[in-house]
């Protein structure tokens, strides 16, 4: 990985690394388990921004920790007043960025991964773990609802599982978040970044607009459209809209009819 450049923001709370195939955004507060201060919401924003052309981002904390969420302190001392409102709604919209961002993001929880740590990973459309990983929701224990990381967590994974997360406050490791589908993958924490460079070097090999359309169309189904007749028509007019924007589905089939092998074909 030694084609990278980094780029650093304001007070280096987010780093950004062109690894040329993608780009990788660090949460950069180590010290406090890079959780997001009002300053870290708006680097990582700037971050997204900057990385817009590439197709394929990873996300990755610094140290033992991938993200703790929202920085409670900071948002203790604004409860109640509109700065606090603010805070809410700029994390929301972090959120939202990542789903309406053209790249695939590629969460890799190297660490402690709680409260909105965790949101991160289920706005991220791949993610792996390290086995070390802790994953989880302490939000209850001082009588709140996870608000952001609780729907996400329900809308990924199945109820019990979710419940669990809520309503005990308990942290689960990387086998199990693979387990549970939270996750795709996990790997010893030695292995991650490396894990995480391969899938997202292959996952850069495709073709942006296909990628780009592909990953609207997660948030599609079964979300909006849960029947199989507008899945089958939906189906059609991404594909519509695949083939005005690039030549890669004429390519492809074009390929294949020769006998030759397109990009991941007969991967596992």
């Amino acid at each position: 990985m030694d084609d990278s450049t980094t780029v650093h923001d304001e007070e280096n709370l987010v780093l950004v690394e062109d690894r040329s195939a993608y780009a990788l955004i660090r949460l950069n507060r180590a010290g406090k388990r890079n959780a997001m201060s009002r300053a870290a919401r708006a680097a990582f924003q700037r971050a997204l921004t900057a990385t817009r052309h590439h197709k394929v981002v990873v996300l990755i904390g610094s140290g033992a920790s991938f993200c703790a969420g929202v920085d409670l302190k900071e948002a203790a001392a604004e409860r109640g007043t509109d700065a606090g409102e603010a805070g809410s709604r700029e994390w929301i919209e972090c959120l939202l960025a990542i789903r309406r961002h053209p790249a695939v993001f590629i969460s890799a929880v190297n660490g402690f991964a709680l409260g909105g740590g965790s949101t991160l990973i289920n706005v991220s459309d791949l993610a792996i773990a390290a086995n070390e990983a802790e994953i989880g929701m302490p939000e209850l224990g001082f009588a709140t609802y996870p608000g952001m990381a609780g729907p996400a967590m329900q809308i990924m994974i199945p109820r019990k599982r979710a419940a669990w997360m809520i309503l005990t406050a308990r942290r689960i490791d990387g086998p199990t978040a693979e387990r549970w589908g939270l996750v795709n993958l996990s790997v010893p924490l030695a292995d991650l970044e490396k894990e995480a460079d391969a899938l997202a070097r292959h996952v850069a090999q495709f073709d942006a607009v296909a990628l780009s359309e592909c990953k609207a169309a997660l948030d599609m189904i079964p979300t909006r459209i849960g029947d199989f007749s507008g899945g089958f028509d939906f189906g059609r007019r991404v594909n519509a809209s695949i083939a005005s924007r690039t030549a890669g589905q004429g390519e492809g089939l074009s390929r294949f009819a020769r006998g030759e092998a397109n990009i991941g074909q007969g991967k596992r």
